[in-house]
């Protein structure tokens, strides 16, 4: 018998959101309860990734926003090729900090139309639970300020990317989930939704 197909779940948010933070208490919950678990991020590290990280966070950064869509779709492929497409195929729970809703956010606030960026990344699988960890951008910037800041970081922009999510979750793309709360609430909303969808293709038991 074939190995079932693994699960593809993604955390979003903007800079200071929590996504490391509740990434490993999924995986470390998944694991408690037997799930093999790959955790992955975007920007990847490989090359392509390293060019996106290193432009980011410079602040006399030329990179059009045209091209910068174009090289995190192209760090997609290689991270959908070579991850996440094998590890699903082999039963496991991918978790991913970051994916497409990203680029539809962060280049969206540059000004690129969303149906461009959902064209250039037509070849990515969809995802089987995304979710969206909302904070105030004064949240954001705030967790943020100790370390090192990127082109991304400033408050007015944080907010219109904030506002590009959110535009994601009212066209039903994204879950929302209020990160402003302490941890443990934030937490018992993602297991939640995780437990949900796990239920739902009959890999976990009530």
């Amino acid at each position: 018998m074939a190995e079932k197909r693994g699960v593809f779940i993604v955390f979003e948010g903007i800079d200071g959101s929590g996504k490391s933070t509740h990434i490993r208490f999924l995986r470390q919950e998944l694991q408690r309860r037997g799930f093999d678990v790959l955790s992955t991020a975007e920007p990847t590290r490989t090359g392509i990734g390293r060019l996106i990280r290193e432009s980011i966070q410079a602040a006399s950064s030329q990179m059009s926003p045209e091209v910068e869509a174009l090289l995190f779709a192209a760090d997609r492929v290689n991270h959908v090729k070579q991850v996440i497409e094998p590890a699903l195929a082999a039963g496991r729970v991918v978790v991913s900090d970051r994916y497409v809703y990203s680029s539809l956010a962060y280049q969206g606030e540059r000004g690129l139309d969303f149906e461009w960026v959902r064209l250039i990344n037509k070849f990515a699988p969809k995802a089987d639970l995304c979710m969206y960890l909302d904070i105030s951008p004064e949240v954001g910037i705030r967790r943020m300020r100790r370390r090192r800041k990127s082109v991304f970081e400033v408050l007015s922009l944080q907010q219109r990317i904030r506002e590009l999510y959110l535009r994601l979750v009212e066209e039903g793309d994204l879950l929302l989930i209020n990160a402003n709360r302490p941890v443990s609430e934030v937490q018992r909303d993602v297991w939640k939704a995780v437990f949900n969808l796990l239920k739902e293709k009959g890999l976990i038991d009530l």
